[in-house]
């Protein structure tokens, strides 16, 4: 018995290392449609807000951080729920369902900004409801040292919805003369596509079963009730979480948000605003091409090394808005600091992580780490947003320089070194 378990453990290991699992292409899928739908929407906020709204870099700052903090409190309970009795397939649909209603509450809010804001808090509850079951499942269907390529694949397949997105909000305003309402029809049509692919090609209860470890393909999944109990904040009991918590909401802390990026951008090259949507398009893009080859370097040699190298390119993107005033070079630096921050920190971080936490408590774990980040970036946006309005762009972006060459530094002293062998 022994010995075929170990050869169909062994046969497993070598399939899923020379291709991706089913689970986390479906799960590709899912994140692309709805990141169509999402961004479509989502594309045009920061000039709706500033420009046409009138709000102050520190209000939106604000606006900015809220929604962020909202996704990432609910992180929270959608790990710890989907956790419990294993129900990550469940709980991730739901999170994604209540993304794609709220683009009929936003047909429903017409101009006013209060359901405006209620529908966006709608779709940001959704997305921190689905995010932690979803990295779960992408962590328990792949092999410890597969993980950052499955990430990898899983965020290029998410970040192409991410690229499409806008493309199909401008496509469909020019085609319809400014006819918003056409946009968010279509999104709410295209997330609904979204939850149909999770709930037809994504494996429920059993789908992480043949990643946990190298037996776990052949052996019985043991019954809900007699799993261990989840704790949420049993994670930090492990001394190499509680280091890339630290490393990671530190830096997070030293992270303005990217549409402050944009806007400085627009302000500083002064292009017209009805192209500021296709501004997020560059940083996908190298988003795009550099996530599978960020994930696969990191299996092999540590993802220490990608995760601190991505926040290293996001400083030399801050550097630049301060220093340089070259229209050309300051366009294709940022939104290629950007592409390279993401690619290379994004699924690293959640593959990083992913060994060190227990299978039945890896969503709640990684719902942990991702809301820690958030909050610190909730934080850093809204002081950003104050420091801008008080001090004006220039200083406010220098202290962001300094900030964050300190939390890098930080973070380089506290991740684990020896995350290559997943110990």
């Amino acid at each position: 018995m022994y010995l075929a378990t170990t050869d169909a453990a062994a046969t497993a290991t070598k399939v899923t290392r020379g291709r991706v699992g089913g689970t986390v292409l479906a799960l590709g899928a899912v994140s692309l449609v709805t990141d169509i739908s999402s961004e479509m929407v989502t594309a045009v906020l920061p000039l709706y807000f500033v420009l046409q709204l009138g709000l102050s870099p520190l209000q939106f700052g604000f606006l900015d951080g809220l929604y962020n903090g909202v996704t990432a409190l609910v992180r929270l309970l959608g790990g710890h729920a989907a956790d419990r009795g294993g129900r990550h397939k469940l709980v991730a649909g739901a999170g994604y369902a209540l993304s794609a209603l709220s683009r009929l509450g936003l047909l429903l809010a017409g101009g006013s900004t209060a359901g405006i804001g209620a529908s966006l808090a709608a779709d940001r509850i959704g997305k921190g409801v689905r995010t932690a079951p979803r990295d779960a499942l992408i962590s328990l269907s792949a092999p410890p040292d597969a993980l950052g390529r499955a990430f990898g694949v899983h965020r290029a397949m998410d970040t192409t919805g991410a690229l499409l997105g806008p493309l199909a909000a401008f496509a469909l305003l020019w085609a319809t003369a400014d006819a918003y309402d056409a946009v968010f029809v279509v999104s709410f049509c295209v997330g609904v596509v979204g939850v149909l692919l999770l709930v037809a090609f994504v494996p429920g209860r059993d789908a992480g079963a043949p990643g946990r470890d190298a037996g776990a393909a052949v052996r019985p999944r043991a019954p809900a009730a007699r799993q261990p109990r989840v704790r949420l904040l049993a994670p930090f009991r492990a001394p190499a979480f509680r280091r890339i918590f630290a490393a990671a909401a530190l830096l997070g802390a030293a992270t303005i948000g990217d549409a402050f990026l944009y806007l400085l951008l627009q302000r500083r090259l002064e292009f017209a605003v009805s192209w500021f949507p296709l501004l997020p398009l560059g940083a996908a893009a190298v988003y795009l091409l550099l996530a599978v080859p960020a994930g696969r370097l990191g299996d092999r040699i540590g993802r220490r090394v990608p995760f601190l190298f991505g926040h290293a390119a996001l400083l030399g993107g801050y550097v630049l808005l301060a220093v340089t005033d070259s229209g050309p070079v300051l366009l294709v630096g940022v939104l290629l600091s950007l592409g390279v921050f993401y690619a290379a920190t994004d699924g690293v971080l959640m593959a990083l992580a992913g060994p060190v936490l227990p299978a039945a408590g890896r969503a709640s774990g990684m719902a942990l780490l991702q809301t820690g980040q958030a909050l610190c970036r909730l934080l850093a946006a809204a002081g950003f947003g104050a420091a801008w309005t008080v001090w004006g762009a220039r200083p406010a972006l220098i202290v962001a320089v300094a900030a964050l060459a300190v939390a890098l530094a930080a973070a380089a002293a506290l991740l684990p070194g020896h995350d290559r062998k997943d110990r």
